[in-house]
């Protein structure tokens, strides 16, 4: 048993709990999905020359061995976790409970919630340089790449250095030309500053560097290739009626026919409110999943397997146990030799029970939700952390960093692994459902509603109550925005 899951227990009640560095890179490497964990396990590689990997040229590698321990020690202790060994999983699951209530600011560590937000946020940090195959470049970097391209005067490309900097996520500029100005030395007359948010709005995106949603749209039409004076005018005069859904206001304002404003519609209903986020897509990470889900037929079931980044078999180099065992007489390269291989040890411990959480979880998920898999997101059932941290006598907090972050590919696609876990509410049958079979079904009666009469929310509440879903119209409201559906009346079809 290793020594970090037998000894740390005690540890916590002898030691005024404090946490052992294994128990903390246990729990980091368990957040982290395959992508990450592969880059983590190069870092430790290159690291430590104790840990190596099995590779398909080796021999399968038997029971791990425990590396020799010294003459009169407490004995030879084996270092790493049998993949089977529930018990000392149990035990660590332990410790994570126990990790949420301790505060040993002695020992550098506080209390659950500052504590495990640095850790997570470290996690992030590791996953968001794991998951790019590339550098990825940020709108205003992307920006600043076509801008040095361009054949402008000193003055204006430093001014327009400046306005892209104040340039959001979004795209849209998130201070005024006067405020910009006021922060430069010495402040360009605000003409010139106007010119140069001219050369910035012709970057791309089409949008990019608009002060208001207005031009951000007239913007983007101009971009385009044909006549769109009619879209122009109905984004220049009547965008608040377009927003509340008045075509035959501004069709009788324009004096033009209600289906040119129709078809004008379709075109502005294209351009995008946030055209910065365009640069973002195109350099998101890819999705690599860390769970695997294919339907046998034979067997009528969904097998379950770990992604390959998540079953790297390690093991301590054989030279390196050979090296402590050549050693005996010199303490210092015996004791540098020691620490490598229970730092390795320690990694092999921690990547084995991530795998050993990681795959029973996503079988407990799969099996629960069988519904969902075979007949679609409208079957998912109410599946509760808690429910599993039940099941297999762990925190639930341990439930959470087990599925965070992590991927499932299924025959339905591609979804976190969060996705199988939902609250609920109770049917007309006594069925527990899912909240998001709840969405499902309130995005069918939408879709199935008269376009020209479309349902207010107390019908959509009359139309769920008849399906057996008896749910309050303000929760209709909330579920209805987090789906992007509009008011009835905005969603009225002329």
């Amino acid at each position: 048993m290793s020594q970090f899951l037998s000894q740390v227990p005690r540890q916590l009640l002898s030691q005024q709990q404090r946490l052992t560095p294994q128990l903390i890179q246990a729990m980091n490497i368990l957040q982290l999905n395959a992508m990450a964990l592969e880059s983590r396990i190069a870092e430790e590689l290159d690291a430590n020359p104790a840990l190596e990997v099995v590779t398909p040229e080796d021999e399968s590698p038997a029971e791990p061995e425990a590396p020799p321990s010294d003459d009169g020690a407490d004995g030879e202790r084996a270092l790493i976790v049998d993949e089977n060994a529930r018990e000392d999983f149990a035990r660590l699951d332990t410790l994570v409970s126990e990790y949420d209530w301790f505060d040993d600011e002695d020992d550098g560590y506080r209390g659950t919630k500052s504590r495990a937000r640095s850790l997570e946020e470290g996690d992030m940090k590791m996953e968001a340089m794991a998951n790019t195959a590339s550098r990825p470049v940020g709108l205003q970097e992307y920006l600043l790449q076509q801008w040095a391209l361009l054949d402008l005067d000193d003055e204006t490309r430093r001014l327009g250095e400046a306005i892209i900097a104040a340039i959001g996520e979004t795209g849209r500029l998130t201070a005024s030309l006067e405020e910009i100005a006021a922060q430069l030395d010495p402040p360009p007359p605000l003409t010139h500053m106007k010119d140069a948010l001219a050369h910035v709005q012709q970057l791309d995106p089409p949008g990019v560097g608009a002060r208001d949603l207005r031009e951000c749209l007239l913007l983007q039409l101009e971009a385009l290739p044909g006549d769109t004076e009619l879209e122009s005018r109905i984004i220049e005069h009547h965008l608040e009626d377009l927003e509340r859904n008045r075509l035959p206001q501004i069709a009788r304002s324009l004096g033009v026919d209600l289906e040119d404003v129709k078809a004008a519609l379709q075109v502005i209903r294209r351009l995008n409110l946030h055209p910065g986020e365009e640069v973002a897509e195109r350099v998101a990470p890819p999705v690599v999943p860390d769970v695997i889900v294919e339907y046998n037929e034979d067997t009528d079931s969904y097998d379950v397997r770990l992604t390959r980044a998540n079953q790297r078999e390690l093991r301590i180099s054989k030279e390196f146990r050979e090296a402590l065992e050549k050693s005996r007489d010199n303490k210092e390269t015996r004791e540098f030799i020691k620490q490598k291989i229970e730092a390795a040890a320690a990694i092999i411990d921690a990547v084995r029970y991530r795998r050993n959480r990681l795959l029973e979880v996503a079988k407990a998920a799969v099996e629960a939700q069988r519904d969902f898999l075979d007949k679609g997101e409208q079957h998912i059932k109410v599946l509760r952390m808690s429910d599993l941290a039940t099941r297999f006598d762990c925190d639930p907090s341990t439930i959470s960093r087990t599925v965070d972050g992590k991927w499932i590919q299924t025959p339905r696609g591609i979804y976190p692994l969060r996705r199988f876990f939902t609250g609920g509410t109770e049917g007309g049958n006594g069925e527990a459902l899912g909240w998001d079979s709840i969405k499902a079904k309130v995005q069918e009666i939408v879709d199935s509603e008269d376009k020209s009469k479309p349902l207010s929310d107390d019908e959509i509440v009359e139309k769920l109550k008849q399906a057996g879903i008896d749910i309050k119209r303000r929760t209709v409201a909330k579920y209805r925005a987090q789906l992007g559906i509009p008011t009835a009346r905005q969603r009225r079809q002329y």
